[in-house]
Parts: structure tokens; C-alpha cells; sequence
């Protein structure tokens, strides 16, 4: 059964986990909170959501060496839970990333160097089951919506995203493929259709597209 008032936080640094905890507590009374729930990795953390079924989640979009690996996450918490309540807190800005959250499922977003007023601010609204984004965010997701009708990140999936965020970092089609546990030839296929996609030719031109315009290299 569904646990009023219960929250969960899925973060794989303890530090900011702790944290936000903290503001949590301190919350609790006011918002009649019930018991507060931790995950440090995406496993865990879908395990815990499906048997604990809480009214809000606050999850990270980062794991490990899985970049925008929590966007999977959201999407798996909202199909099983349509009614659940998730608010992305993430050191990713990029308006691409933070629509890519909101399209899986996350009724919210704040990012992790925010004002604790902020913080506080988008947890109580996004519990009150309202839609929040920073005005800065907004404004950037709504610009990237404005923008010309050419290829764009915006049209990559979530996988796809992953795999070009560790491209720009460096990483070997192997690495990649062991950081998400995919097959070798399945990177090979969506480096193909990011592509295709985006209009470049080559992996050089493809690489240079993340790194020159800095999409997703902005941390965890």
C-alpha cells in the first residue's frame, strides 16, 4: 500500500544525501511528513520505491560513471507509479537535460548549487503535487523550445544522452559500454543515430558538438 507522507531521497554522494535529509527534517512537522527513506544507486532505489511507494521522491540524475542514468529512473518510477511526485536535483543545467527530466516524469527540477531557499522552495511545491523550475531554467527550457526546427540535442534519447555526455569526457566505445552495462555494438548503433540526428558526419564531429557547446559535461 501507498505510505502518506513519506519521502525518498536517491543520491550516490552521501554528503549531499545527508543534507538534503537535514532539510527534509526540518520540514517534517510542517508538512506533515512521514518517514524519510534513502537510496545511494538507481537499483536500490527503484527497489525501494516499488515497495515503499512514496508521495515524493527528490532523486539525483547521475550515478556513478552513468551519466543521466536517473532519467531511466524517473521514467520507470512514474510508469509504476503514475501519481508519484519526483523532483530532479541534479548539477545538470543544460535546458536539454532539464526537459529530457520533465518529458520522463519529474514534476519538478532544482539544481544541487541552489540557495537552500530554493531547495526548500521547490520541495514544497513540487509535494503540493505543482510543477516547479527556477526562472533561469525556465527561461532556458522554454528559449531551447523556442529555437530553430534543425537537429538539436533535444531530439536524442536518454541513452543516447548518456553515451554522448561520456564521448565528451574522453571515454573509448569499451569504456562506455562497461560504464552502462550495454554491449559494445549497441554504443556503436547510437553513436550512428546521434549522427544522423545531429547532422554530422564523423565521431570527431559528433564529439565536438557535446564539448564545443558543453551540453553535458557540467558534473554529477
Amino acid at each position: 500500500m501507498k505510505s502518506p507522507g513519506n519521502v525518498l531521497l536517491i543520491d550516490d554522494h552521501p554528503v549531499v544525501l545527508g543534507g538534503f535529509r537535514r532539510v527534509v527534517e526540518d520540514l517534517a512537522d510542517d508538512l506533515g511528513i512521514g518517514q524519510i527513506h534513502e537510496a545511494t544507486d538507481i537499483v536500490s532505489g527503484y527497489r525501494s520505491f516499488h515497495k515503499l511507494r512514496p508521495d515524493l521522491v527528490v532523486s539525483d540524475l547521475s550515478f556513478q560513471d552513468r551519466d543521466l542514468s536517473g532519467l531511466s529512473l524517473v521514467r520507470r518510477m512514474r510508469a509504476l507509479e503514475p501519481d508519484v511526485r519526483i523532483l530532479a536535483f541534479s548539477m545538470h543545467d543544460d535546458p536539454v537535460v532539464v526537459s529530457r527530466a520533465l518529458e520522463c516524469g519529474a514534476l519538478g527540477y532544482v539544481l544541487k548549487d541552489a540557495p537552500t531557499a530554493t531547495v526548500i522552495e521547490a520541495f514544497e511545491t513540487v509535494r503540493a503535487g505543482r510543477g516547479y523550475l527556477e526562472h533561469r531554467l525556465a527561461t532556458s527550457v522554454a528559449m531551447l523550445n523556442m529555437r530553430g526546427h534543425g537537429p538539436t540535442l533535444g531530439t536524442l534519447n536518454a541513452r543516447e544522452l548518456q553515451i554522448l555526455s561520456l564521448l565528451s569526457k574522453g571515454k573509448s566505445y569499451r569504456v562506455i559500454a562497461d560504464n552502462l552495462s550495454v554491449s559494445y555494438r549497441t554504443v556503436i548503433s547510437a553513436c550512428s543515430s546521434m549522427r544522423q540526428k545531429l547532422g554530422v558526419r564523423t565521431l570527431a564531429e559528433l564529439i565536438h558538438v557535446a564539448v564545443s557547446r558543453n551540453k553535458l559535461d557540467v558534473g554529477t
